[in-house]
């Protein structure tokens, strides 16, 4: 599987996005950044219902290195959050991309995805960085 899923969208802070059939969107950390923080011992997520615009802080990832916010790279109110983390945010580094997302959104405008990077730019980002 590749590290970087040519289907999903990716912000420069290292969120992927990705539109789900029901016009939903899951979020979560790329395998870059997970890798990158090391073993992820707690994760904070944003509250459901709470309201976010594209760039806002929506919780907290740590690990046994560091700790890095986490943005919402679309607009949207939160209708479920990944209370799997909770127990065991070790997901996060095991499988970043389906069991380890960290919340839905119902976006406010979907074209805000179109704005965010490709696979392939984010890969030559992390390549770069």
């Amino acid at each position: 599987m590749s590290q970087t899923p040519s289907e999903l969208k990716y912000a420069s802070s290292h969120e992927w996005a990705r539109l789900e059939e029901d016009g939903t969107i899951t979020i979560g950390i790329s395998h870059h950044a997970q890798d990158a923080l090391g073993d992820v011992v707690f994760v904070e997520l944003p509250d459901v219902g709470a309201a976010l615009a594209a760039g806002d802080e929506a919780g907290v990832v740590e690990s046994v290195k560091a700790a890095s916010d986490i943005y919402a790279p679309v607009g949207g109110e939160v209708i479920a959050i990944n209370e799997k983390l909770e127990d065991e945010p070790e997901t996060v580094n095991a499988d970043p991309y389906n069991d380890g997302w960290f919340f839905k959104l119902q976006p406010s405008d979907t074209s805000e995805l179109e704005a965010m990077l490709s696979a392939e730019d984010y890969q030559q980002q992390c390549d770069d960085e």
